[in-house]
């Protein structure tokens, strides 16, 4: 009877032994991943790049202006601008990553309505998680690539010239660049009290810029609080101060025409 009772003993104890045993192991072990949503899965097969943007919006003109806000050629520049940066290689845990084309897709659609990344996620079947790092991601590369295009420095611009179509086009002559602020619409930033609030009553930055006579940006100033006035913010603006302190490279004096005083 004892020898039964040391075997039970024994017994419970390799059992308590190997119980510990593999809790251990499970901790050691790395974590399953977890199983990979349905939704994402499908994204080749049923997102809106393949299904609404490759099959019907690549057809039509129009409706891919609207959907994007620019057309055909102009998507088809701005990737080759930033497919490099933007393509990712297919690896053992990635094999088939998201391409440069949906990308550029998922942050234009974004900018042209401003949806939030979780009704973007339904579209495009990508985790909203992942939308808001690719948005980070293609933003930061368009800026480094259009910036120079678009946005040249002001010492190289022929202001001449720019003068000369403002008088043509407006029938404005020595007009070199027109300058007006745009208060750009935001949620009010915690702990920010009234700095953002404008006197529209809603809460904003503002955008100042200087536009030649084809509405295009020739010097931008960015970020200041909706309560702010243009005026002030020029004062405080890099522009502001190369303008006041004579350095930002303005053409020679000229008369007016029909007048010989300077």
């Amino acid at each position: 009877m004892c020898v039964v009772n040391n075997n039970k003993i024994i017994l419970d104890l390799l059992e308590e032994e190997e119980e510990e045993d593999q809790l251990l192991f499970s901790y050691l072990l790395p974590n399953k991943r977890k199983s990979t949503n349905i939704l994402f899965k499908n994204r080749e097969f049923e997102g809106f790049f393949e299904i609404l943007i490759n099959r019907h919006l690549l057809e039509n003109e129009t409706k891919f202006r609207e959907f994007f806000r620019i057309n055909y050629e102009q998507f088809n520049f701005i990737l080759s601008l930033v497919e490099f940066e933007l393509t990712k290689e297919p690896s053992n845990r990635v094999k088939n990553p998201i391409s440069a084309a949906e990308k550029l897709a998922i942050t234009l659609r974004y900018m042209a309505t401003g949806e939030s990344f979780r009704s973007l996620f339904f579209g495009f079947r990508v985790s909203h998680s992942y939308i808001s790092i690719i948005i980070k991601q293609t933003l930061t590369v368009l800026k480094s690539k259009l910036v120079p295009i678009f946005m040249p420095n002001p010492n190289t611009i022929d202001f001449k010239t720019k003068a000369a179509e403002f008088s043509c086009k407006w029938n404005f002559p020595n007009c070199i660049l027109a300058i007006d602020g745009k208060h750009i619409r935001i949620r009010s930033p915690s702990n920010s009290g009234s700095l953002f609030h404008n006197y529209k009553d809603f809460f904003s930055i503002v955008l100042l810029a200087m536009v030649d006579a084809n509405y295009k940006f020739i010097v931008v100033d960015i970020g200041s609080y909706g309560k702010e006035g243009d005026s002030g913010i020029f004062l405080k603006s890099i522009m502001g101060k190369q303008v006041l302190d004579g350095s930002f490279c303005f053409p020679e004096d000229s008369v007016l025409p029909g007048s010989d005083i300077l």
